[in-house]
């Protein structure tokens, strides 16, 4: 039986698979069982932040995996601590609480505004806003938490507790916010919802009515944390100063970890038995986000600002295409005519892997990618745009 009968057969089918059965990677490029290779220009949905077989990466985890790969969070383990510092020294947080994916780093956070302000103010002041287009994970809380109809089905009931506001529309925001507020989810660029970032203005607005009513401010960086847009996270570079920050996907290199970081006012919302997870600050996974973390600094930020810059200005000459968007290395483009799966499915022929956000082309490609991969995979889309 093929594997691709066996996965039919044996796994739940909650993804359209594309007809690749990747088997090996390295650096920006990776092979199916046939050999044949393709220009990743996905990072496995942003995780694979330095490419596939980073070699020091792999090295640290290798080692780390002939020592221990779990113990539990009852005892003390040094590449937890390691990671934990290096995020609390990064991003000027306090403490952090290791979760093992970005929807669980979610939950944690809507955990701990929600705690704050019970402590705080007593009852009657747990309602969460969060953004139209936006999204937070796929458990029954974060979808609750992601303002997009298509989430809110079959799942019933969802976690109440959340309002939703229009993307950028201050007057919306300005009416919605009100005594019984705990706090404001966003992310600083909408991935899911077609790599969108908001207006600078608006971001103000959200700061300084939190400033001022108390209200937790909680950045979604999921996707957009760990270099991929230009600084450690999107938020340093509008100025904000968040409460609480979520991360995920590249934090562990290829290995699952979430976390969340908590801020000064939040910094001791959690005591022993607040929360709590089997798997979070698993020691493996720990040892590659230190890893990760210990590479991601200002020349890393600079080169990621200038290939970003470049790769739009690129998508921009293309007439196929219009509306592009995003911050660093996380793009999104409209397309003028095409369907985006089928421009998706039609470079997958031609060896290039892209990714859809909506009805849009989104890129995430490694953050050390080199230029010429830039341009070789920029040559294929353009290819395959010319038969639309």
């Amino acid at each position: 039986m093929e594997l691709t009968e066996k996965d039919r057969l044996y796994i739940a089918h909650t993804y359209h698979r594309y007809p690749i059965i990747v088997d090996h990677g390295k650096g920006a490029i990776v092979y199916d069982v046939q050999g044949k290779g393709y220009l990743d220009f996905t990072s496995g949905i942003g995780v694979n932040l330095f490419g596939h077989s980073d070699p020091g990466w792999k090295q640290v985890v290798m080692n780390q995996l002939n020592k221990i790969t779990h113990v539990s969070n009852l005892y003390y383990s040094e590449t937890v601590i390691q990671a934990a510092e290096q995020l609390v020294l990064k991003s000027g947080c306090k403490k952090v609480f290791f979760a093992n994916s970005g929807a669980e780093s979610n939950e944690g956070a809507i955990k701990a505004a929600r705690k704050y302000s019970h402590d705080r103010y007593g009852e009657g002041r747990d309602q969460i806003l969060t953004l139209t287009h936006s999204f937070h994970g796929r458990t029954i809380t974060t979808l609750a938490a992601c303002a997009q109809d298509v989430f809110h089905r079959h799942y019933m009931p969802f976690t109440p507790g959340f309002q939703y506001v229009n993307t950028n529309d201050t007057e919306d925001l300005s009416a919605k916010v009100n005594d019984h507020i705990c706090a404001i989810l966003l992310e600083v660029v909408q991935g899911e919802g077609g790599v969108l970032a908001l207006e600078p203005t608006f971001l103000s607005q959200i700061q300084q009515l939190c400033d001022a009513k108390d209200i937790l401010l909680i950045i979604d960086e999921v996707q957009t944390g760990i270099g991929r847009c230009g600084s450690l996270f999107a938020y340093e570079r509008y100025g904000l100063h968040p409460d609480i920050v979520t991360c995920a996907k590249a934090l562990g290199g290829g290995l699952p970890i979430g976390a969340v970081l908590l801020f000064d006012k939040v910094s001791d919302v959690f005591q022993a038995g607040d929360h709590g997870t089997t798997f979070g600050g698993n020691p493996l996974a720990c040892a590659g986000a230190a890893y990760v973390l210990s590479q991601c600094n200002e020349n890393l930020y600079q080169s990621v600002r200038a290939k970003g810059a470049y790769l739009k200005k690129r998508l921009n000459e293309c007439k196929a295409l219009h509306s592009v968007t995003g911050l660093g290395l996380m793009v999104g483009a409209s397309l003028t005519a095409a369907n985006a799966r089928q421009v998706v499915e039609a470079c997958l022929k031609q060896g290039l892997l892209i990714l859809t956000a909506k009805d849009r082309l989104r890129f995430l490609p490694p953050l050390n990618i080199r230029i010429d991969q830039l341009d070789h995979g920029l040559a294929t889309l353009f290819k395959v745009l010319n038969h639309w």
